[in-house]
């Protein structure tokens, strides 16, 4: 299907992560060109951080980009996308 991006067309995939083998499957979204938002309640503190250090490294090593919404919802997108806040939020 041929959209106004050409063959690419956005998308935003939402996680809620329970396990860190969660992890690779984030990490392959955004190579697969779509913006993946995380939200990691379900998974203990620990487990939890080291699910989104993995993930932001991958990403990271991609040349995408990553942003903290709030401690356990973080969003992460693909080079292609430009990650920007509201000025008015005070992040």
């Amino acid at each position: 299907m041929q959209g106004p991006f050409g063959d690419w067309l956005p998308e935003v995939v939402v996680y809620h992560p329970t396990r860190f083998d969660d992890a690779q499957s984030i990490v392959l979204a955004v190579r697969d060109l779509q913006t993946v938002l995380v939200h990691a309640a379900a998974m203990a503190p620990e487990e939890a951080q080291r699910l989104i250090d993995f993930v932001a490294g991958g990403v990271a090593a991609m040349d995408g980009q990553s942003q903290c919404l709030d401690e356990l919802t973080f969003v992460f997108a693909p080079e292609i996308v430009a990650i920007t806040r509201d000025p008015r939020s005070g992040s």
